[in-house]
């Protein structure tokens, strides 16, 4: 048994499959793979990695079998689902992903290849297990994928916990341990005991309230945008295959950004924090319903033209549009006076943190500073947005402009 010291779930005993699938070098690359990307931007201490995710994710999937009763080669297969299912990720977590999407079909959870070869199959075989089944329960598939893949997922319960422990945001914080012993599974589905519909809200409201602070803050937006941008280049204009790159580290992307002179701009604005500003963000009332659902093709269309309105080059202008506001956990299930409901049917918070949502939607136009409102003016019109073009710049005068550079 190996036993590691952890800044959320102080030790963390790892044995079985778990500890030999530990120095593979599919587990030990996420070492390299910081959790939330671009936000180290905005929070300087929020520098933990997806190796340290993933171990937190094992521990509290080994402690929901525990309290299901679950042993033998099907709870180990979950353990090894929970310590490999973020080994799929691509450089920068999330950040790039929708490129990698669009370029390979696909997304971090789809891991059958990796686990299927190399070091991480051998291990899986020596212990008896299959590494489709255990690449099947990394993408949420049958009963026990939903422990790891889900509504309730240990997934989310760690990230939350851990995400706020790092970056300093309280809102994260949930109750985990409960979470973890309330789980039950009725007619095959993964639900919450009775009496739970609150702590099903208070990972509801955790994930709310962390989406604009943290994941969705605009200088992380901003910095995860031009990583894309970059990203694009550096496979437009060099041999790198996606699929290669999918399997590099941040080192080994910021690095090659670095050494590319398409893309070494971004790079360097990258590293020294010259980021882009904004020169429009506005709200859904504001922007017009086709472009809520631009795709990928009609946003560098509207930037070339944005651009040509501006007279600026076109790498001066990035068009950043968020998908729709969801909410996954809203459809988790409670156990209620016996019955197994819906969370969105026995909470009145739901809608109210739906609208919120809404609320905070923002669509982005950036550009380097020195021509942000020529930019956003010229957005403005392009794009047919409803607001006010002397309000464009969302940047609060003296002191607060100072502090909004940072926040």
């Amino acid at each position: 048994m190996t036993t590691i010291k952890d800044s959320v779930h102080d030790h963390i005993a790892i044995d079985g499959v778990a500890r030999d699938l530990l120095d593979t070098p599919p587990v030990q690359r996420l070492r390299h793979i910081k959790q939330l990307g671009t936000v180290t931007l905005v929070y300087p201490s929020a520098n933990h990695t997806r190796f340290e995710h993933s171990l937190g994710v094992y521990h509290l999937a080994d402690e929901a079998l525990t309290h299901l009763g679950i042993e033998g080669q099907q709870a180990e297969r979950v353990r090894a689902a929970a310590l490999l299912h973020d080994v799929g990720h691509s450089p920068y977590s999330h950040n790039i992903e929708t490129i990698i999407h669009r370029e390979t079909g696909k997304y971090h959870d789809d891991v059958h290849e990796l686990l299927g070869n190399g070091a991480v199959a051998s291990v899986l075989t020596d212990h008896g297990l299959n590494p489709d089944a255990v690449a099947g329960l990394v993408a949420g598939e049958g009963e026990l994928g939903q422990l790891v893949s889900g509504e309730l997922d240990v997934d989310r319960m760690d990230y939350l916990v851990r995400d706020a422990h790092h970056t300093g945001v309280p809102y994260g914080t949930i109750d985990h341990e409960r979470l973890v012993r309330e789980l039950r599974f009725v007619d095959g589905e993964l639900v919450l005991g009775e009496g739970n519909v609150q702590t099903a809200e208070s990972l509801l409201l955790a994930r709310a309230l962390m989406n604009p602070t943290v994941y969705k803050h605009h200088v992380a937006r901003i910095a995860k945008s031009m990583l894309r941008r970059g990203t694009e280049r550096l496979l437009d204009a060099t041999d790198t295959r996606p699929a290669e790159l999918r399997r590099w580290d941040d080192n080994d992307l910021l690095v090659t950004l670095r050494r590319c002179e398409e893309t070494s701009a971004y790079a360097a604005r990258l590293t020294e924090r010259r980021l882009y500003k904004r020169a429009v963000w506005a709200e859904m009332s504001a922007v017009p319903e086709a472009l809520q659902t631009t795709d990928h093709g009609q946003v560098r269309d509207h930037e070339t033209a944005i651009a040509a309105a501006a007279n600026v080059e076109p790498d001066a202008v990035i068009l950043d549009i968020p998908g729709m506001p969801s909410m996954t956990e809203s459809t988790s299930r409670v156990i209620v006076n016996g019955d197994v409901r819906e969370l969105s049917g026995q909470s009145t918070l739901v809608n109210a943190l739906r609208a919120a949502q809404r609320d905070q939607w923002r669509l982005g136009v950036y550009a380097p500073e020195d021509v942000a409102d020529r930019v956003g003016e010229a957005a403005i019109r392009v794009l047919g947005l409803d607001i006010d073009d002397t309000l464009v710049r969302d940047v609060r005068p003296g002191i607060n402009a100072t502090l909004d550079e940072f926040n």
